[in-house]
């Protein structure tokens, strides 16, 4: 079979240094390197001709295990993706805006410690999300547009992705345990065409420490990434989920190509690739994608 084994690093010395090693493993593992391609600075695309994809996977894992580089391995034919499901903490933004409202209530610690537990899957979410928002009980709304203002920024090659991706004709929908307030903004500034997320609940000029119901977590992030593959009629083949947490795992399996970001290790050790070290233009890159194709601002 045809493999595609895309290589990318935020050092162009290591990203050579992993596709010479790789094409010497490749072959003791009874694969050969047909065609390398250079994709952009730092990306390089190897068409790999193998019986498997395991053996391609140990091999390129143990090559590249002390080397800052990134490698998704998968079927070289559908690799480009027609639906982007993206998680938004700590995957598209570079925050989790629950502890950054918790800040503004001077509870952080005790949440950001929560928030950890439960993306790391040590705790429900539902019961972790509403024991975190029943503190955030009293905050003025206006604090909402302060931490969105200050806190919430787009990840590295954030807009770049859903610019690309929207732009050669991919739906791409922003599906968050979070907040409605930071989707509704965070979708439009990376150019999403629709977000979900979940509902505070306002008391007044405060929040009631409550979120509305049903609370999108976990199941309803596979849910999302279902129903919008039907509604564009896609198989789930085609589709791209990305996330960090816990409450991602679902969906990034279900993926076609499930891509763990910077995550927990629940969810590395299932996701179909990692980025440890790229920015997020390098999913991208693992589509095929060259450098020329980015739209960028």
């Amino acid at each position: 079979m045809e493999i595609a084994l895309t290589l990318v690093s935020p050092q162009e010395a290591a990203l050579a240094a992993a596709t010479a090693q790789l094409t010497q493993a490749l072959a003791g593992a009874r694969a050969r390197v047909k065609e390398p391609r250079p994709l952009g600075p730092g990306a390089m695309d190897l068409l790999v001709e193998a019986e498997a994809l395991g053996p391609v996977r140990a091999a390129a894992a143990e090559v590249l295990a002390a080397l800052p580089v990134d490698v998704c391995v998968q079927p070289w034919v559908g690799r480009r993706k027609r639906l982007l499901i993206a998680d938004m903490d700590s995957t598209i933004i570079g925050c989790e805006c629950i502890d950054e409202l918790a800040d503004f209530a001077g509870v952080k610690a005790q949440v950001s410690e929560i928030t950890e537990r439960a993306m790391r899957g040590e705790l429900d979410f539902e019961a972790a999300l509403r024991e975190r928002v029943a503190m955030l009980k009293g905050l003025p709304l206006a604090d909402l547009q302060r931490a969105y203002d200050e806190r919430v920024v787009l990840n590295p090659g954030a807009r770049t992705l859903v610019r690309t991706m929207a732009e050669s004709g991919a739906r791409c929908v922003l599906v968050s345990g979070g907040f409605t307030f930071f989707t509704s903004r965070v979708a439009e500034a990376a150019g999403f065409h629709a977000q979900r997320a979940n509902t505070l609940i306002e008391a007044g000029s405060a929040l009631a420490g409550l979120v509305g119901t049903p609370i999108l977590g976990r199941e309803a992030k596979l849910v999302a990434l279902r129903e919008e593959a039907l509604a564009i009629g896609v198989d789930l083949a085609a589709t791209l989920a990305v996330g960090d947490g816990a409450n991602d795992l679902a969906m990034v399996e279900a993926a076609g190509l499930g891509v763990a970001y910077r995550a927990k290790p629940v969810v590395a050790a299932q996701a179909h690739a990692k980025v440890d070290h790229a920015d997020l233009t390098a999913l991208l890159y693992f589509q095929g994608y060259g450098a020329q194709d980015f739209v960028t601002d």
